[in-house]
């Protein structure tokens, strides 16, 4: 109740700020929602202007979701966390979540599927070798997870879902498992939302930097969190949004 009241103070003092109308039930206020192009000018402006370099962004980012995680499911009760990465950044950020997961005191595996050459993939793989998290080719079968974590498509995702995700997307959605979104349910189209009734339906979307347009049409029951808590002011005045406020040194909040 507190950060609600906060935040529509926040909003009422920014007269001038772009709203989406059609929020979720879910979020305690509305927010701006980013389009595909705006969500990627952001990230390149993260990167051109500020000087963040990809790296810390997705040590950031993966940092942001394991908080969201250990908030939305206690160590005690989902101590098996299946984080399923894709390629791309999505991934990556599931890789560090993983990361930081194993430090919160979870036990997480990872699937990792299609494995880039980049160095910066090659190394975060090699940190989950390191730290004895076990790094899988393919689904397991049973899942033997108490909560998974959906890193495989981020906002740049387009066009149809290809092998090995066009089976394991329907896996995960028909497991019974809690499953957790990083930033875009995968398999979602970026604005519109998730398509038809065979999509994935996370309980718990982890939106980065500011919820996407999709976001407007999750109804998880686990809820909705924001993560990135490193976008500069004068970057958030450019694309007309404001981020809630972080509770104390939290690294998302629950909107």
């Amino acid at each position: 109740m507190r950060t609600a009241l906060l935040l529509s103070t926040l909003l009422r003092a920014r007269g001038s700020l772009q709203l989406n109308t059609c929020a979720s039930p879910t979020m305690s206020a509305q927010l701006k929602l980013l389009g595909q192009q705006e969500a990627v000018a952001v990230d390149e402006d993260l990167m051109a202007t500020p000087g963040y370099s990809v790296d810390q962004l997705m040590e950031l980012a993966g940092l942001s979701v394991a908080a969201a995680v250990a908030d939305a499911y206690a160590r005690e009760t989902h101590p098996r966390v299946l984080v399923v990465c894709g390629p791309g950044n999505n991934g990556g950020d599931g890789l560090v979540a993983a990361r930081h997961l194993l430090q919160f005191g979870y036990s997480p595996t990872v699937v990792y599927p299609k494995r880039p050459s980049k160095p910066l993939f090659v190394n975060l793989a090699t940190q989950m070798e390191m730290n004895g998290i076990p790094l899988l080719d393919a689904l397991p079968s049973p899942l033997n997870a108490d909560v998974v974590l959906d890193a495989i498509f981020g906002f740049s995702f387009k066009g149809a879902v290809r092998a090995p995700f066009d089976a394991i997307l329907p896996a995960l959605r028909d497991s019974g498992v809690p499953l957790v979104s990083v930033d875009i349910p995968s398999g979602w189209d970026v604005e519109a939302g998730p398509g038809d009734e065979g999509a994935l339906q996370p309980d718990v979307l982890v939106s980065l930097t500011m919820p996407k347009k999709c976001a407007a049409h999750f109804r998880g029951a686990g809820g909705h969190y924001l993560g990135g808590r490193f976008v500069p002011p004068a970057l958030a005045k450019k694309y007309g949004f404001v981020q809630p406020p972080f509770p104390g040194t939290d690294q998302v909040v629950k909107l």
